[in-house]
This record gives C-alpha cells, structure tokens and sequence, in this order.
C-alpha cells in the first residue's frame, strides 16, 4: 500500500493552523485516526484497481476537515505532522488496512480483490467508497 506516502504528504500540506499542545496521540483519537483508515484505502483501491479512480477533490477537502477536527481538539502543528509523517503510523494503518481486506474475504496484496473491495465500498456508500468513483 505505497500509496499512503501521498496521503500522508497531502494531510501535511494542511498542517498549517497551530493548535494547544495535547496529552493524547492522534492515533488514539478515532475522530481522526478511522478516517485516515478510510482515506488511505481508497487511495489504495484507486491506485491498483483501474476501473475505479479517487475523487481527488473530495479527498483533500475531507482531509482539510480531518486536520481542522485535530486542531479544534487541541492538536498543534507539529503533533499533525508527526502523525502523518510517522514511519511507525504508516505502517501501522497498512496494517489495519490489510486487515480490513482479509476480514472481507478479500487479499490485499491482489489488484482484482481491491477492485472487488472498492466496488462494495461505494456500493455501500462508506466513507472509503464516497472517496471512490468507478470508471464503468
């Protein structure tokens, strides 16, 4: 799932509203911490399947949304960007997001699994399929 670097580089670029220093990490706030999930599966899907593409726009505007909420809950600048920059955060979502493909029945390493997986995404109107459009 190489394609969370740009997801990761895209919610930095938002990173721009300094915020109170906090206790918790990102990764415990699931307000922001799924979403990213979901976003960065739809990158994936988008990436590999080339009958689905991403809604760009969307996408970047939701995560205008994700880093506005982190920084309404106190989250200052740097704490954003070292969550989005984390080597250990990016691997740890691959992980989840590996996981959710299994647990749909689905291989995450197979390009038609994440096509299948994308097409019930937007079928089911998730927040990973809203992110979604397929190209048929």
């Amino acid at each position: 799932m190489h394609s969370y670097k740009s997801v990761f580089w895209a919610a930095t670029l938002v990173a721009s509203i300094a915020g109170t220093a906090s206790a918790k990490s990102l990764r415990d706030e699931p307000t922001i911490d799924r979403p990213m999930l979901s976003v960065a599966l739809a990158i994936e899907i988008s990436d590999k399947c080339s009958s689905i593409e991403a809604r760009k726009l969307k996408g970047l505007n939701y995560l205008w949304g994700l880093k506005s909420a982190a920084s309404k809950l106190g989250y200052s600048d740097d704490e954003i960007k070292e969550y989005v920059e984390s080597d250990a955060e990016k691997s740890r979502i691959r992980g989840l997001g590996e996981a959710y493909v299994r647990s749909k029945g689905l291989n995450p390493t197979s390009d038609a699994d994440l096509c299948t997986l994308g097409e019930q995404e937007i079928a089911s109107n998730t927040l990973t399929g809203s992110l979604l459009r397929s190209r048929n």
